[in-house]
């Protein structure tokens, strides 16, 4: 049975979501969620390498669709699936995610326009949405606030209590923020969370909490009401998505702000992974045109941006009209020199002997010129190369491919003689002689 497969990009956490064997996408929360924290690895490939990965395991999985924050991140996600050879994928807004997700759960039925609220690990984005036709309005982020903020702001506390020992060492304040962001989490639930660690005990009430953030959680319902303001659009809700929606005190402070509903969903920071899920299509790659034994694939004109030329390969190049062009330029240039000759002689005194001889040596010459100067290729194998020919009989091209000639013309036809000291060679013309014309003044006796 196929499967598709969505995914969130976060700063701290890349999730994956798919719908359990059997379910229907629609009902809601019947899905199997993979989180990944993001270590040292740039994001971006860390999300390449986990759908590479998670493909490979569950073979049935026939579609997928990656949720993105910024162009620039759709831009890297697009470099990062490039590398690992990952192509049947697609790339969806977050917010268009996550109001996919809510449209299906009918969270948001009846609203027309609400503002996305999502305050995750690495910052604040607030975003006026037409909930209907799901376009974005107006958005703004900062990461003043963030999930990352509300731990270091626990982890100050903790320190100053008295309780916790300062970490002496990077991986030690790493340790202790990862510890802050478990007590932040369990506190969404419990009234009180009390933790060890190595620098000691991290114990935390559900007021001191609130009482610790407030002054940041007010600041993130200013900036939002701000947006509402700058969008000059009138508003009927606000959807909380993000990690830190989670903290009761987040929607508490939101509908005192802005006087409208506040909608949580469950788990809302899977919110934008499960809408991705239900935004997956199959990406059908365009299939390669047919290739036959013995001749390469050739690109078809005007799919892929270039003109006829640029695709053609090289067995493909017209060897014989590159030189017939070379021949009409020679026979141009004999064609000049006669001309100059013949206006010489006819000033001189000299016309008829002139023209008269050439005519005479043009009419001896007319056997010994070949029927095709120019070689000509008939195989289709790029491999096989073919000796011109330097006979007098036509030559007829063959579709098929000519056996292979190990012997050279050299050893066949003679040696042309040396032309004669009046003699000129013009390429693709008979050997032209100019007569020594005599001098104008007799010499003195």
């Amino acid at each position: 049975m196929s499967s598709v497969l969505g995914v969130s990009v976060g700063a701290g956490a890349v999730r994956l979501a798919r719908p359990h064997a059997g379910s229907v996408p629609q009902t809601g929360p019947a899905y199997d969620i993979q989180t990944i924290p993001v270590g040292r690895k740039p994001v971006e490939e860390l999300t390449a390498e986990a759908i590479g990965v998670t493909a490979e395991a569950t073979p049935d999985i026939h579609a997928t669709a990656i949720s993105y924050r910024s162009e620039q991140q759709a831009r890297s996600l697009r470099e990062a699936m490039a590398r690992q050879q990952l192509t049947n994928y697609e790339l969806v807004p977050e917010v268009v995610a996550a109001l996919e997700w809510v449209h299906r759960t009918g969270e948001i039925r009846g609203i027309s326009s609400l503002v996305v609220y999502d305050l995750g690990s690495s910052g604040l984005t607030v975003s006026v949405v037409d909930a209907q036709n799901r376009e974005v309005r107006h958005s703004e982020r900062t990461s003043d606030i963030s999930g990352d903020y509300l731990d270091s702001l626990i982890r100050e506390q903790q320190i100053a209590s008295g309780r916790i020992a300062h970490p002496q060492d990077p991986a030690g304040l790493a340790a202790l923020d990862a510890l802050c962001r478990e007590a932040k989490e369990q506190l969404s639930s419990n009234t009180a969370v009390a933790l060890p660690s190595e620098q000691g005990l991290v114990l935390l009430a559900q007021e001191n909490f609130e009482a610790l953030i407030m002054l940041a959680i007010e600041s993130s319902a200013r900036m939002a009401r701000d947006v509402i303001v700058r969008s000059d659009r009138p508003v009927h809700g606000i959807l909380a998505i993000g990690g830190c929606a989670r903290i009761p005190l987040v929607a508490k402070v939101l509908e005192r702000w802005m006087g409208v509903p506040v909608i949580v969903p469950e788990e809302p920071e899977t919110v934008m992974a499960r809408g991705a899920a239900l935004l997956a299509r199959p990406v059908r790659p365009v299939a390669p045109p047919p290739s036959h034994p013995g001749h390469p694939l050739v690109a078809v004109p005007g799919q892929s941006g270039l003109d006829d030329a640029d695709l053609a390969p090289a067995w493909l190049s017209a060897p014989a009209a590159r030189g017939e062009r070379r021949g009409v330029s020679g026979a141009v240039l004999a064609v000049s020199a006669l001309a100059v000759l013949a206006a010489i002689g006819l000033g001189l005194g000299y016309g008829p002997q002139v023209l008269e001889r050439d005519s005479n040596q043009q009419g001896e010459g007319d056997t010994a010129v070949p029927t095709s100067s120019v070689p000509r290729t008939t195989t289709l194998d790029p491999s096989i190369a073919v000796a011109p020919a330097t006979t007098t009989e036509t030559v007829h091209e063959s579709v098929a491919v000519p056996p292979r000639r190990t012997e050279t013309t050299e050893d066949q036809a003679p040696a042309p003689a040396p032309p004669g000291p009046n003699t000129f060679v013009v390429p693709g013309l008979p050997p032209i002689v100019v007569p020594t014309i005599p001098p104008l003044f007799p010499p003195p006796r």
